[in-house]
């Protein structure tokens, strides 16, 4: 790719939307039923002046929905102890100081660290946005010594009742959403069999259902739990999403397509069979990829150029307001943080989508602000619709649910007290305009010459595993565990490198990036994938059947 190509920041399809998720209504619902009966409690107390703090416990019910809920039970108790530390950090230091400097010098390192860690944790959306909007809003939040622990008791009871509602649709679909994950695999693979349009529109549909496939085997291996029958079944589904993958000219799209229909809900998982009877015997490598993770202070250290550019950019843009002499500076500091992304290009994107969507949220609260003065419960009321419509929006593009997020934001300031909503506006204006500014500079300044370098490692890594894949296809008769632990080896690190391979393609100031050898890695790894798939007996020679084995894989997907 060229210089000017990696240099260019887009314009069109930034704010283009896509389609909902498919379970946009799961975390709209879910922080509705969190943050409801706290505000409620307070209201009925006549001390919504406290809601500041429940609200932070109760936001922690937006994470982990995508995780299996054996996964999902640690990851939302981290999250509760990270908002719960983070707004215990940022209470103290109010406490201690009311230096304006200083408190965006502590919300700046904040920021940086909870980036780091979401990112290194993988921790999904929306990632280190709102637990950075809560630490640096408390920041500037009169207190003494004496509130904080109450505060903080506050915030850990909310965060308590936000873990029992993430929790809670499990007692109805326990495998709700490693089914989820195996059908967006099914669906990616149908989609790339389709594919009859350009060569790079192939790559692209290829290298999408690689990665969704990686996704819904991490799934599954997410649970932590001995397998058992529907987890076998989905195993089971998951291989045929390999299959298809390695051999597309063979499979059926519209049977693929039939059973990520049928994973839906409650209803039985399709049953699907192999023409080799060891396949039960190539499933349990399962237990053999679940290798342990390498130690978090690994996964932080290729991200320290992320952290130091968040930490630059959010203390300038809190500073720089400071100079403009709003009373809100953590707004420009927040804006600032939930600009960065993998890449300088994509940093850009979000900049715009931000501003947009700010820009269009203060009017929508321009608007609402009259009917939420009318009386506290209409502000409650208000503050939970525009919760749900955030999360039900913000799916399709960022500043869709910007709209919502921003007048809530404004909102929730007036828990304590009523305010003028002209100064609301303006403030929320011109911090959003000055933290996209310096943030974005900041990105540009702070740069990420490590990007080349781990892409170098996953093409590295690539490179050894069809190294491995081609010495074990060389043998006469090769293990058969070795075998499909050498396939999924190969399928995750090529999942792996076009992921990274993305975020360098983005990044400015480096050194050029080695793209043939890429595309050379990726195409010999998928044609090694399809030869393993073959030489493991997935895929029967066709002239080797006749007609009613035509019509048994007409049944499992394959075409005749």
């Amino acid at each position: 790719m060229s210089s000017a190509t990696r240099h260019r920041l887009p314009l069109a399809g930034v704010l283009r939307l896509g389609r909902p998720s498919g379970i946009w209504f799961k975390p709209a619902l879910s922080v509705v039923a969190a943050v409801a009966p706290p505000n409620l409690t307070l209201l009925a107390l006549g001390r919504l002046d406290l809601a500041m703090y429940t609200m932070a416990g109760s936001l922690c019910a937006l994470y982990g929905h995508n995780r299996p809920y054996a996964a999902r039970a640690r990851v939302l108790a981290w999250v509760v102890l990270g908002m719960v530390g983070g707004l215990a950090v940022s209470l103290l230091a109010a406490s201690l100081t009311t230096d304006a400097a200083v408190l965006v010098t502590v919300g700046a390192v904040m920021a940086a660290v909870q980036k780091t860690v979401s990112d290194a944790t993988r921790l999904g959306p929306p990632g280190n946005v709102v637990l950075t909007f809560i630490s640096s809003a408390s920041l500037f939040a009169p207190q003494t010594l004496g509130q904080v622990p109450g505060h903080i008791g506050l915030a850990l009871g909310a965060g308590a009742w936000a873990w029992l509602v993430g929790m809670a649709p499990g007692l109805l679909r326990p495998h709700g959403p490693e089914r989820r994950a195996t059908a967006q695999a099914l669906n990616a693979v149908a989609a790339y069999a389709d594919t009859r349009g350009t060569a790079d529109g192939h790559s692209r549909a290829r290298a999408a259902s690689a990665a969704a496939i990686h996704a819904a085997w991490q799934s599954l291996l997410a649970a932590g739990t001995r397998p058992d029958r529907t987890r076998r079944a989905l195993e089971r589904l998951l291989v045929r999403a390999e299959v298809a993958l390695a051999a597309p000219a063979e499979s059926d799209p519209v049977r693929l397509r039939g059973w990520a229909l049928e994973l839906r809900g409650t209803r039985r998982i399709p049953r699907v069979e192999f023409p080799r009877e060891s396949v039960d015997e190539l499933l349990g490598v399962d237990t053999e990829l679940a290798l342990p993770r390498r130690p978090l202070r690994h996964r932080l250290a290729p991200l320290a150029p992320l952290a130091a550019r968040t930490a630059v950019g959010c203390a300038l843009a809190g500073c720089a307001s400071l100079a403009l002499g709003v009373g809100r500076p953590y707004w420009a500091l927040v804006t600032a943080a939930s600009l960065y992304q993998a890449n300088v290009t994509l940093t850009w994107s979000r900049g715009i989508q931000r501003v947009v969507g700010n820009v269009l949220g203060v009017l929508a609260f321009a608007a609402l602000a009259p009917l939420a003065h009318l009386h506290p419960a209409a502000l409650v009321l208000c503050c939970l619709a525009l919760n749900f419509g955030a999360e039900a929006l913000i799916g399709r593009n960022y500043w869709l649910g910007s709209v919502c997020v921003t007048p809530m934001a404004l909102l929730v300031t007036e828990f304590a007290r009523a305010q003028n909503p002209s100064e609301l506006i303006t403030e929320r204006v011109a911090d959003t305009l000055v933290g996209a500014l310096v943030g974005f500079a900041a990105a540009v300044a702070v740069t990420n010459r490590r990007a080349g370098d781990r892409l170098e490692h996953a093409l590295t890594s690539t490179e050894r595993a069809h190294e491995n894949a081609a010495r074990l296809l060389a043998e006469p008769h090769p293990a058969p565990r070795d075998l499909e632990s050498a396939r999924r080896s190969l399928a995750a690190a090529l999942a792996d490198l076009r992921a990274t391979a993305d975020a360098a393609s983005g990044e400015w100031w480096q050194r050029a990036l080695p793209e043939e050898r890429v595309v050379l890695a990726e195409q010999t790894g998928h044609r090694t994938l399809a030869a393993t798939v073959r030489r493991q007996g997935f895929v029967p020679r066709e002239q080797d059947e006749d007609q009613g084995q035509d019509q048994g894989r007409k049944t499992e997907g394959i075409r005749p």
